[in-house]
């Protein structure tokens, strides 16, 4: 056989090899979230701050870029939810990203009737974070919808 040819192999043999192992990080899923803070009341937006539990479902750790989502109650904008650092995210596991958040007031007054009659509302995340391994990132949909339970006369 040709020396040339059996190079050509065992380098295509190599590629394949590291392409599959470069397997595309799936996105996170949502767990809940804690600790909701109001920081800043205005009469436009209101600052709150809020820590929000994911789950890595990827069998590897992932380094966590930048997330820009945007927040709808009963399918109305509530406001952005963002965070632009660093962070590793160990495999299989639960994590919690702190984050700030303006919530814009109008979304509030449309969704204060419903709030005060259901005990639960819609709630949908969507956007995208920028995930990565070994300096490489791509990004990653976020879109989360659940409904969330509450009692307002508890």
């Amino acid at each position: 056989m040709n020396l040339k040819f059996i190079k050509k192999i065992v380098t295509f043999c190599l590629l394949l090899i590291l392409f599959a192992a470069c397997k595309k990080p799936q996105g996170f899923d949502f767990r809940e979230s804690k600790n909701f803070k109001i920081n800043q009341v205005g009469f436009d937006k209101t600052s709150v701050s809020l820590e929000m539990v994911y789950y890595n479902p990827n069998d590897f750790g992932v380094d966590l870029r930048k997330v820009d989502c945007d927040v709808f109650v009963e399918n109305n904008y509530l406001g952005k939810y963002k965070l632009d650092t660093l962070m590793h995210i160990p495999r299989k596991s639960e994590f919690t990203l702190p984050g700030k958040m303006d919530v814009e007031m109008k979304g509030i007054f449309k969704n204060a009737l419903t709030a005060v009659f259901n005990k639960e509302v819609k709630l949908d995340i969507k956007g995208n974070c920028r995930v990565g391994k070994g300096g490489i990132f791509v990004t990653v949909p976020v879109n989360y919808s659940t409904k969330y339970s509450f009692n307002l006369f508890n």
